[in-house]
């Protein structure tokens, strides 16, 4: 009979477990929709789809105008957030979650696309200004605050200044810029662990210093 109490035991445990709190909040930027899958505004949205495969998770959920789904990293409870609303709007998906999980702004870690930066190129921040990203810019105004931790995703530069640039970030990668984006993912990865745990400068040291492959390396 020791052996049946103590099994109820453990489920009970599991239980337990799984019923802990969300205490950290993970978003990644993009914009819904098949036609947006693969352009450069939804690098925050690959990386997403990529955490949720390797935490064994669906991003299937709707809630807080967001596709959303319940991972355990490191031992903490993550929301994994896609919003919905298009780009300019993400700071609704975040609000409202915060609100409901009662997450301070420097447990939202925000994955967005960065036209400074070259694919597989990436930059984490502890807080600052949107740098004209719109959805970060949202999400700053949503919030009241830009204290909120941010993981940035090179997605390269407008060809030429006179490049529209919405037309430039609803573009696709190219074949080569898709590979050199996806092969930083399981960087980001690591850089995404030191975070939820606080280690900001081992998160700069394995993004920051990240180089995707070259051609002639891979």
């Amino acid at each position: 009979m020791a052996d049946i109490f103590d099994l109820f035991q453990q489920i009970a445990k599991k239980e337990n477990t799984a019923k802990e709190p969300i205490s950290h909040l993970i978003v990644g930027l993009g914009n819904p929709g098949k036609k947006y899958e693969m352009t450069r505004h939804n690098a925050g949205f690959l990386t997403i789809d990529y955490l949720a495969e390797q935490y064994g998770v669906r991003i299937d959920r709707a809630k807080f105008h967001a596709l959303c789904a319940e991972a355990r990293i490191d031992g903490k409870s993550v929301l994994l957030m896609k919003p919905q609303t298009l780009m300019n709007a993400s700071g609704l998906a975040v609000q409202e979650a915060a609100a409901f999980y009662k997450i301070a702004p420097e447990r939202i870690l925000v994955i967005s696309d960065d036209i400074a930066q070259e694919p597989g190129k990436m930059r984490v921040r502890r807080k600052g200004s949107a740098g004209g990203q719109k959805g970060l810019n949202d999400i700053i105004t949503c919030l009241g605050t830009d204290a909120f931790p941010r993981l940035r995703m090179g997605v390269g530069a407008k060809p030429h200044p006179d490049f529209d640039l919405a037309d430039w970030v609803l573009s696709e990668f190219r074949q080569e810029e898709k590979e050199r984006l996806f092969s930083c993912f399981a960087a980001a990865k690591l850089g995404i662990e030191k975070i939820l745990n606080g280690d900001f400068d081992g998160a700069m040291q394995i993004c920051n210093s990240y180089a995707p492959p070259k051609k002639d390396q891979e």
